[in-house]
């Protein structure tokens, strides 16, 4: 039924976007034509800015990884990103999917379950920070009003008190058993439910709050980590603002981190694949709303996303056969080894 339901959601979709791009063929087409003049000097800019962001992910991971005691190459976890984002970009539910091809990578490199999942979650938490700064950012470009007052108070009351939480889990809580017992009581519901984790809930869960307080970076590398995650971003709305200049459109610096921040929480929407056709509304509708010129935003939007889904996309799953073939060649070496 699930399956079914999806399907029928993908085809109502896809009805919508055609009726949608049915009624704003004049737009498409200006945007076409504007496309057809591109400037390739700056394409030739934009493409390996947009790789650079997939290197800050990926030294993200690294510096993050290293908090626990695994050293990893920057090159072999630039491919396990690029992969991830093929499958995160391509597949319906891409981000739990591209979550589980992470995890397997890390524990084969070297990687414990807690480890593992603890980097995962930092990245998560800390792309999902910057990001938000980045949007506030763009607000507080937008003198119009007092929004960007009243986000900046909001932001920082945020922080204080997840500073707060953090500090009282670190300090207060971590030789009380407090989240041990918590732990505990979440291993027994989810051995009720699905008969997993095997073994003695409290002890599972000891063990693993004790490897998590292994795992302390200090407040330095915490500082570098979210500058990896904000240059992330920063490089691929670069890269948007570049697809502006390619197609001889104006940069819309005054919109364009609201705009850009919107269009990246579209794309972890789960309602298609990499957010195709979402990201793309969302982007030309914020701008068009800050009065951009419709034709041009289409054309500029379209260039960003055929830079960064279309090219991106085919280069993460050729990285994806090369991690699994090597996967499959490492396994057989070990078999080998042991008989």
């Amino acid at each position: 039924m699930r399956h079914v339901l999806s399907l029928i959601l993908a085809v109502g979709l896809a009805v919508l976007a055609f009726e949608a791009i049915a009624g704003r063929r004049d737009e498409l087409a200006g945007a076409t034509s504007l496309i057809e003049h591109i400037h390739w000097g700056w394409v030739a800019v934009a493409l390996p800015i947009e790789f650079g962001s997939i290197i800050a992910f990926a030294a993200l991971e690294q510096l993050l990884l290293d908090a626990g005691g695994l050293v990893l190459r920057l090159s072999s976890l630039t491919g396990i990103a690029l992969a991830g984002n093929a499958i995160q970009n391509s597949l319906p539910g891409g981000v739990a999917w591209s979550s589980v091809f992470a995890f397997r990578q890390f524990r084969r490199r070297g990687a414990d379950d807690v480890l593992a999942a603890w980097t995962m979650v930092a990245v998560a938490v800390l792309s999902a920070a910057s990001l938000a700064g980045l949007a506030a950012f763009g607000l507080l470009l937008d003198r119009s009003g007092p929004a960007a007052e009243n986000l900046f108070v909001e932001l920082l009351v945020v922080l204080v008190i997840f500073a707060a939480t953090a500090f009282l889990i670190r300090r207060r809580w971590a030789g009380s058993g407090v989240p041990a017992a918590i732990g505990a009581g979440l291993i027994r519901t989810s051995q009720f439910v699905v008969r997993r984790p095997r073994g003695d809930a409290r002890a599972l869960a000891t063990r693993t709050w004790e490897r998590l307080t292994v795992v302390t970076p200090s407040p330095a590398r915490w500082i570098v980590a979210g500058s990896f995650a904000l240059s992330n971003w920063a490089l691929d709305c670069t890269c948007l603002a570049i697809a502006f200049i390619a197609v001889g459109a104006p940069l819309p610096l005054k919109g364009l981190l609201l705009a850009y921040g919107a269009g990246q929480l579209a794309a972890n929407l789960p309602i298609t694949p990499g957010g195709l056709g979402v990201v793309e509304g969302s982007l030309a509708i914020a701008l068009v709303a800050y009065g951009e010129n419709r034709i041009s935003v289409v054309a500029a939007v379209l260039l960003y996303r055929i830079i960064s889904f279309w090219v991106m996309v085919p280069i993460g799953w050729i990285a994806w056969g090369i991690l699994t073939a090597r996967g499959k060649s490492d396994d057989r070496a070990r078999q080998g080894a042991t008989s």
